[in-house]
């Protein structure tokens, strides 16, 4: 018996410590960010790992870096004063950006991922199990693949407003295309096939007695999908939009190719200002880095709990 406890304990002490070295090796180029963001440029450059003075000036610098070296000024009687470019803060305004694409787009994937992932889940119609692979077969296509049809995409089709004008005659009216736009930075990513994926996963696993009951109520399949299915699906909404979210605020590539104003620019795009032709003040991009990665950690610690029970409701259903 004390053999048989004495394994146990050696048994979750193993456990504990390949958890904890994990934890830690995850946790480190947080930590190395952190501290280096509150160093010396002469000191971030020599790979010192602790300030022997903390800067936190630091962050004021970024702010006025990135604001053309002026100060941002607030003016409570006019807060929108803040979002414009010659009186404004710039990096407020990659911030509403980056906020205004995040929730866009993930507004979007709910409503195609609910919708798509309901009818692969509980309509029967002729080859829905094919096209469900076809559309999973399409998640081994590298994203960068697709840049450029969708760059293309993005310089030949107009936006609504202009193609109405020009439809419509109106003086003054001229095609426009979507680069600088936020249809740009939105349309192309409102649908994705792993928010589909998970949906129809979750969907599959409520019972069909509940629908049974439902049809003898007299529910529809629209209204079975509001009344009963999503409010059941909290988990997997709440993982869908933080992995979404998640993904729109990380976004670099793509926005850096569609837009050209900083009026458009979400953050991570804002964050490359920071590097220069005169060369690049790492201690100011650490803390840049610092800032952006603060509301997604807020965000997480909020909704970690739903997050991950999406994430095992996905994987134990259907």
């Amino acid at each position: 018996m004390n053999r048989d406890r004495l394994k146990k304990e050696l048994t979750n002490l193993g456990i504990h410590f390949v958890l904890i070295s994990g934890a830690l090796f995850m946790v480190f180029p947080f930590a190395w960010m952190i501290l280096g963001s509150l160093q010396s440029y002469s000191e971030v450059t020599t790979g010192v790992f602790l300030p022997e003075a903390p800067l936190w000036s630091n962050y004021g610098d970024v702010i006025l870096v990135m604001n053309g070296s002026k100060p941002c000024n607030f003016d409570p009687l006019n807060p929108f004063l803040i979002l414009e470019r010659e009186r404004g803060c710039t990096l407020v305004r990659y911030f509403a950006n980056t906020l205004f694409v995040g929730f866009g787009t993930v507004l979007g994937v709910l409503t195609t991922g609910v919708l798509a992932g309901y009818a692969f889940a509980r309509l029967q119609f002729p080859g829905r199990e094919l096209l469900f692979k076809i559309l999973l077969a399409t998640m081994m296509i590298p994203g960068e693949l697709t840049l450029i049809p969708n760059f293309v995409f993005m310089v030949w089709f107009p936006t609504p407003e202009s193609w109405f004008a020009t439809a419509l005659n109106l003086p003054g009216a001229e095609p426009h295309n979507w680069i600088d736009t936020y249809y740009a930075l939105i349309i192309p990513w409102i649908a994705t096939v792993f928010s589909i994926f998970i949906f129809r996963q979750f969907f599959r696993g409520i019972p069909n007695e509940l629908f049974d009951a439902a049809v003898l109520d007299g529910a529809t399949h629209s209204r079975f999908l509001v009344s009963i299915v999503l409010p059941l699906s909290k988990p997997v909404l709440i993982t869908s939009a933080l992995l979404t979210f998640l993904g729109t605020w990380n976004a670099l590539m793509w926005p850096l190719l569609v837009t050209n104003s900083p009026e458009m620019r979400p953050i991570q795009v804002g964050l490359r200002s920071l590097i220069t032709e005169a060369g690049t003040q790492t201690q100011l991009l650490l803390a840049g880095a610092t800032i952006t990665i603060i509301p997604i950690i807020i965000l997480y610690l909020f909704l970690q709990r739903w997050f991950v029970e999406g994430i095992s409701s996905v994987g134990i259903r259907g």
